[in-house]
């Protein structure tokens, strides 16, 4: 099997020393490591595959059309957006993807870029490209810093065209103004306009935008800008769902199966939106794949058994979408043979990857384990990376990993020894409930064996640390 390296992520190189002492390993000592030639800790430069092998409403935009076409999204209209456009060279322009709201312009042409959108924009009386150019315009906002003078003036153009756009009744621009709103962009001292936002995501939802219905929804759900209101939060999930928003059936899925928002609980219920959100599931909503999954491998009474091939496969699909947890359930399918699961180090690693880059924290610290043993033809041993990757799961405050860090520090294990540092990592695993570190403090663990002789196949279970 080809060798392979996993994702390294970010940290000082001078945090990087190699080490000078053995790792403890099923209390027999590592021979000479076998170290990769290079250490690339940038995750940018890896894949998790490689890892495998109120306004006026006439202004400058020209005037704003009294009757506004209704949509579920803004983005359902755009096959039709540039039969609006009033010359041949405004709709060639428009057609550019460097100009498309969302697009990753750089910074030195966005103003050359955002007058060139503007003057074309004023040009249309299309809603819907007037609305994508304020949409634009938010964007280079974000991209700029805040004591840029510029990024104030995008959003308040912005603002004042989505208020417009608003008032004759246009969704997506009343969906677009009401996540301002509440993001706080546009309020001085930067605190969310919850209420407004509610009430334009309500009035969106009444033209049918789906996106807009599943955050009333929530608004509703959490009291967000409203009284809090179950019965009305099941109403706008049902509404959303109706209009194919994955998200939204998967939230009334867990809402029958644990009788929340004032629903019965209703198992039969339950599966049947959680199917429909796998059916329509994306990248951005892949959730109810995993959760089915783990209703495939436990079985629900009279409406789900135990299927554990089929359960492998909806973790497979959650995983490739970027679901961590699916992801880190595969890792350990295929380093402990679990699910029926053929051990295979390579899958192990190259999902234990896609699952670290999504954030999981087990995740990081299960490729802690793999790189302080290694894997013959497929991971080399490396200390450093496995101190990098455990410091990873210890900032995102995970006990064990924390503990794994003091340890490394106190012996100099991929870093460079400082006791003092070591102390600290202990204080915070043990603040965190971490036995061996309260152990540690309190001067109750004894000193380590070196261990003397390496095993032909290790996993995490033999690492003293895990």
């Amino acid at each position: 099997m080809a060798e392979i390296t996993a994702i390294n992520p970010s940290i000082e190189d001078t945090d990087l020393q190699r080490p000078t002492n053995d790792i403890l390993i099923n209390n027999k000592q590592v021979p000479p490591h076998q170290q990769p030639d290079t250490i690339s800790p940038n995750p940018s430069t890896h894949s998790a595959s490689s890892s495998i092998a109120s306004s006026s409403a006439n202004d400058s935009f020209g005037s704003i059309p009294n009757t506004v076409r209704s949509s579920s999204s803004s983005t359902s209209n755009n096959q039709n957006r540039h039969n609006s456009v009033t010359s041949n060279q405004s709709e060639q322009l428009l057609n550019h993807s460097h100009l498309k709201p969302g697009r990753d312009a750089s910074l030195l042409s966005y103003a050359q870029t955002i007058n060139m959108y503007r003057e074309n924009a004023k040009k249309t009386n299309n809603p819907d490209i007037q609305c994508d150019f304020a949409i634009f315009m938010i964007e280079a906002a974000k991209q700029l810093p805040d004591n840029d003078a510029s990024k104030n003036q995008y959003l308040s153009e912005a603002e004042k065209l989505l208020k417009q756009l608003s008032l004759k009744g246009h969704a997506g621009a009343q969906y677009n103004l009401a996540k301002l709103l509440e993001s706080g962009s546009l309020n001085k001292k930067g605190k969310p306009e919850l209420d407004k936002a509610f009430s334009l995501y309500v009035q969106a939802s009444k033209h049918f935008h789906v996106d807009a219905s599943n955050r009333a929804a929530k608004c509703y759900e959490h009291g967000l800008g409203c009284r809090q209101n179950g019965s009305k939060a099941v109403l706008f999930y049902k509404k959303a769902a109706s209009l194919g928003h994955p998200g939204a059936m998967y939230r009334l899925g867990l809402a029958y199966m644990n009788g929340e928002m004032g629903v019965s609980k209703n198992d039969k219920e339950a599966v049947k939106w959680f199917n429909r959100s796998v059916e329509a599931a994306t990248p951005e909503y892949p959730d109810a794949i995993y959760e089915l999954a783990l209703l495939h491998i436990n079985g629900v009474p009279n409406v789900i058994f135990v299927d554990l091939a089929y359960a492998v496969v909806l973790l497979n699909q959650a995983a490739e979408m970027g679901h961590g947890a699916a992801a880190f359930k595969l890792g350990e399918c295929y380093e402990y043979g679990k699910l029926n699961c053929q051990p295979d180090p390579a899958l192990s690693i190259h999902y234990y990857t896609i699952a670290a880059e999504k954030g999981n924290k087990d995740a990081c610290f299960a490729l802690t384990a793999w790189y302080l043993v290694g894997s013959p033809g497929v991971l080399p041993q490396s200390d450093e990376n496995a101190y990098i990757w455990a410091k990873r799961a210890a900032d995102m405050g995970l006990p064990k990993a924390e503990y794994a860090v003091g340890y490394f520090s106190e012996v100099g294990i991929g870093c460079q020894k400082d006791t003092a540092q070591a102390v600290e990592w202990y204080k915070k695993a043990a603040k965190n409930g971490d036995k061996r570190a309260i152990q540690k403090l309190q001067g109750k663990i004894t000193e380590e064996k070196i261990p003397t002789e390496k095993k032909k196949s290790m996993s995490q279970e033999d690492c003293v640390i895990m």
